[in-house]
């Protein structure tokens, strides 16, 4: 064991230490940053020095040493290695034993280079401080830089005997006692194994095995827990339910609805939620002609055509609990698995892009339950775990959102998608009898293990301690060369090395082999896989969710090029075993070895179709609003309109989104902020996803999780129709047909055990099939995440509001018409487009109403409005296409949360710095629901001040039931000025404005 903190220092032993850190003359932005953090906790650290650390084990000499150092750990222009020197204590953080270390293996593989050993590594951090006590150091570190899941904490320099190593484990063949067990054993064996089956699942699985007359193996039970959990198999969207609760002002229409029937008794029973709904709305847009749609529901990602020769594939997914545990580790393989999913779709695409949305506790929540992690740093963490894995894999992350609700605060959402490309000859691949089982990537460890079922359990404060194995951390640069190697593979001069593809995501090998072998079979020899360390057993390399490993159905004659294809990439690969096995009664089989040993055998139509399907409750009862006092003085419009643009919902992301990279691939024709400075929230982004084509892709989403907040009194079917609106719009303002847009569905609710919760979802999946069919916009995926509440140690559970993610891809016929939000020029006139009268096109409570407590005032209102009507709302978005298809339009933004006057304002402060707007004086009803009310449907344009086009636009939203209203005019001096409610002329600064929107949030 030795320390060395120089270049030339001698070793002693096997483990060598370096410590790097920052040039004394140099300013060290990682302990910059941790003193402002501190600060922010009232804490003064003004002297801080960082470094990084790395452990290697290995007998070198002192040439080696130096070598390492001097040419692999640092930077001569930038860094030094300390020399044992410390300005005060010292806190370090290392991972723990058998936590993915990205950085060591780097380190490893370059050692291997450079002097042709490859020894064990770990790395670490290292902080110092020159005025703070060990103790307060130590506490300071553990808040801001560590996470008791993964790190262990050092106070001091740490120099192991030697780095952690796992041992061989002994054979043991275990079969779980199963077929005696009553309803009361059968429910603890579910959760004392993590399980979580239900009772009638669990009583499915007893009587498998009775009729095989033979207790199950550990990893056969393993096995069928992954296949049925929530997470895999969707089983409560895919239920029978009975619903409840219809009454005569029910906006949902439940007659000649696919998959429902109506009961004497006024109950109405649907037959597979998601097949009667969101399914169904696809399937009838594409017997009416949607031809574009290509695979939907059937792949890892959905896939419509782009061009004759190029097809998009779409998939966005939830990482949820793993982020509540460890929020970097959680958003990180969050989006490494749904890049993996886009790489395992089809015959396998190329990720060209990536999205995110985030829903955390709000930033000034004050205390938060013990096991939750606070809100600022769940946000902070889940960006960095984005940023670092969507950079270094070179894919632009283009379009997101954030949503702060007190609610997330022990179950924070994170929704991570990906976009891909590939040729329209490659959307389909089946697993062949005889084709080998492949495994590419990264080796096996006991990360992830029943990360699946773990998703599907609802959290309490003892997660992060009994669920810590399910937490992983990816290594992006792992998976870059495994996609290179595919990429290499799928083109190769004989054609595609593989029949077909798939991930290891959730369930490991157990759901990629289970779900690549349902038809014809699979044999596997577990044993064969390349493990992290030794000590695995059997079950947990078989569930095992390690990250970026891909498998494979090869056929043989064709592993020798794919193994050249990937020694050239430095991709790892191991046949695994063999598709194409079947019983005595001619049923395709899962047969599982290990060292020779059979430790598993299961029928694959038990194990995929087995799953029973009791009908479940869902009862309506239209929620009541918590009671809010009315404020007693309404705000100004000034401080209304100043408090809102610095709402966290609304404020600019800026310091989020310029973490991103945000044109790598060189395809990118919007970008998320837009406007000459770049300041400008876009509605969506653009990219060419064919280079020199002029063709592009609109990439939105839409999110409206007030309109279905029980909280507010809201309706999710409400909810559903106003986030597709909200997508649609966002991607009609940019320039994409609405005629040529395609959505996925994400359904964050919580426990649906609760027939009221079952009730709402129901509702969402019906507004879901409205939607789609009012917008013709067909569903090509989705995912669900239905657990998804936190119980406190003392017993209280903080349900999530339901919460609907609707993602978009629109195509835009010529990217050289695109149009973007920030106001352009002097005399241009703004218009505001809506549904009928805007007065009377208010939905559920806006930020307005929420935040100035004028709630109950809002609710009497709302009861004048109009039913919903999603084909008119749909009409508005095809106007406004066409206007913007002419060339009318020179800026256009929806109008969403904060209302038309946020809208205004948020044009302003993206455009140029010398405009500014003057709203007449009738352009408004003088009520502030219109001025800061958050409608559906409805955009504020900016167009040529050509009477005649004002005119004709005018007369042809007459024609089609809806309204052009002038609001007024840009002008070339820098304010916002209108006469609210007949009151003086207000007059707002841009910059006040600007410094409202863009100070409101950062991190």
């Amino acid at each position: 064991m030795t320390t060395i903190d120089a270049a030339a220092s001698a070793p002693t032993g096997r483990v060598h230490r370096f410590a790097v850190t920052c040039r004394q003359d140099l300013r060290d932005p990682e302990a910059a940053r941790l003193t402002l953090e501190a600060a922010e906790l009232g804490i003064e650290a003004d002297s801080i020095r960082f470094a990084r650390v790395y452990l290697i084990e290995a007998d070198l000499t002192d040439e080696q040493a130096a070598l390492i150092a001097r040419e692999l750990l640092t930077d001569p222009v930038a860094e030094r290695m300390l020399n044992g020197e410390a300005i005060g204590p010292a806190i370090e953080v290392h991972p723990l034993p058998g936590v993915m270390d990205p950085a060591a293996q780097s380190v490893a593989d370059a050692i291997a280079d450079l002097i042709g050993l490859r020894p064990p590594v770990q790395t670490g951090r290292r902080y110092e401080f020159g005025s703070l006590t060990a103790d307060r150091a130590e506490a300071l570190i553990t808040r801001l830089r560590a996470n008791t899941v993964i790190h262990r904490v050092h106070r001091g320099t740490f120099v192991p005997e030697a780095l952690p190593a796992g041992s061989l484990s002994s054979f043991q063949l275990t079969h779980i006692p199963i077929r005696e067990l009553d309803d009361a054993g059968l429910e603890q064996l579910s959760r004392d194994g993590h399980l979580f089956l239900d009772l009638h699942e669990m009583r499915a699985v007893r009587d498998e095995y009775c009729a095989l007359g033979r207790e199950p193996t550990d990893i056969e039970l393993e096995t069928i827990a992954q296949t049925w959990s929530e997470h895999c198999v969707h089983k409560t969207l895919k239920s029978t339910i009975r619903y409840t609760g219809m009454t005569d002002d029910d906006p949902i229409d439940w007659t000649d609805r696919p998959g429902h029937t109506r009961k004497p008794d006024g109950s109405v029973t649907i037959d597979n939620l998601l097949k009667s709904t969101v399914a169904a709305a696809t399937f009838e847009l594409i017997e009416e002609g949607l031809d574009w749609t290509l695979s939907v529901f059937v792949d890892n990602a959905g896939i419509i055509r782009f061009d004759d020769d190029t097809a998009i594939c779409v998939k966005v997914e939830t990482h949820n609990h793993p982020s509540a545990i460890e929020p970097y580790g959680g958003a990180a393989t969050g989006i490494g698995g749904c890049i993996r999913d886009i790489i395992g779709t089809g015959l396998a695409a190329k990720p060209i892009a990536s999205t995110d949305v985030f829903c955390v506790g709000t930033p000034t929540i004050e205390t938060v339950p013990e096991g939750c992690i606070p809100p600022m740093r769940v946000l902070d963490q889940v960006v960095a775990g984005v940023r670092d894995y969507g950079n270094r894999m070179g894919i632009p992350t283009l379009n997101g959102a954030v949503w702060f609700d007190d609610r997330y605060v022990g179950n924070p959402l994170v929704y991570c998608g990906c976009v891909g490309i590939m040729p329209t000859d490659k959307i389909e691949g089946h697993a062949k009898p005889g084709d080998l089982i492949v495994a590419l990537g990264g080796r096996t460890g006991r990360d992830g293990i029943h990360g699946a079922t773990f998703s599907s359990a609802e959290l309490t404060d003892t997660h992060a301690d009994e669920f810590s194995h399910a937490v992983q951390i990816g290594n992006a640069i792992e998976e870059k060369r495994v996609l290179d190697a595919i990429l290499r593979a799928r083109d190769a001069e004989r054609g595609c090395l593989f029949s077909a593809i798939t991930d290891c995501g959730a369930g490991g090998f157990s759901s990629a082999v289970g779900e690549m072998g349902e038809h014809v079979g699979a044999t596997v020899h577990l044993d064969r896989a390349p493990l992290k360390y030794d000590g695995l057993t059997y079950t947990e390399i078989w569930i095992s969710e390690a990250q970026e490993r891909m498998v494979l159905a090869v056929p043989e004659g064709n592993l020798t090029a794919l193994q050249a294809i990937c020694d050239e990439e430095h991709v790892e690969l191991a046949v695994l075993g063999t598709f194409g096995v079947t019983n005595d009664a001619g049923e395709p089989e899962l047969v599982l070895n290990y060292h020779e040993h059979e430790v598993g055998r299961l029928p694959m139509p038990f194990l995929h179709d087995g799953i029973p399907t009791p009908t479940r409750e869902a009862v309506w009862t239209k929620p009541k609003p918590q009671t809010i006092a009315t404020a007693d003085e309404p705000p100004t419009v000034r401080e209304a309109l100043l408090t809102l643009l610095a709402h966290p919902n609304i404020a600019s992301k800026r310091s989020i989104i310029r973490q991103y990279d945000h044109e790598v691939q060189g395809n990118t024709v919007l970008k998320p902020l837009v406007g000459p400075g770049g300041e400008g929230p876009g509605d969506a982004a653009v990219i060419e996803p064919v280079p020199g084509s002029g063709k592009g892709l609109a990439i939105a989403c839409g999110l409206a999780t007030n309109v279905g907040d029980p909280a507010l009194g809201g309706d999710p079917y409400e909810m559903a129709l106003a986030a597709i609106d909200e997508c649609v719009r966002n991607l009609v303002c940019v320039g994409a047909d609405p005629d040529r847009i395609a959505i996925l569905d994400n359904f964050c609710w919580p426990s649906c055990k609760k027939p009221e919760n079952l009730a709402s979802l129901v509702r969402a999946a019906e507004g879901c099939y409205d939607g789609a069919k009012a917008y013709r916009t067909p569903f090509i995926s989705g995912k669900d995440s239905l657990n998804n509440q936190f119980t406190t140690k003392e017993g209280t559970t903080i349900e999530i509001p339901p919460t609907l993610l609707i993602t978009g891809v629109g195509i835009v016929h010529d990217v050289t018409k695109c149009v973007t939000m920030d106001a352009k020029r002097a005399g241009n006139r703004l218009v505001a487009v809506t549904p009928e009268s805007l007065e009377t096109w208010m939905t559920s409570c806006s930020h307005y109403e929420t935040t100035f407590s004028i709630i109950e005032d809002a609710l009497e209102r709302r009861q004048s409005y109009r039913p919903t009507n999603p084909n008119l709302d749909a009409s508005v978005s095809s106007f406004v296409a066409e206007l913007i298809s002419e060339g009318v339009v020179k800026a256009a933004h929806d109008v969403s949360d904060g209302g038309l006057l946020v809208a205004v304002a948020e044009m302003l402060v993206a455009g140029n710095e010398s405009l500014g707007a003057e709203i007449d004086e009738d352009a408004f009803d003088p009520d502030p629901a219109v001025l800061f009310g958050e409608p559906r449907a409805s955009f504020v344009l900016e167009i040529d001040p050509d009477e005649q086009v004002i005119d004709r636009m005018s007369v042809t939203a007459r024609e089609r039931g809806y309204e052009v209203r002038d609001l007024g005019r840009v002008v070339d001096t820098p304010h916002l000025s209108l006469t609210p409610w007949k009151q003086d002329r207000l007059t707002i600064s841009v910059a006040d404005l600007a410094d409202a929107w863009l100070n409101g949030i950062t991190l």
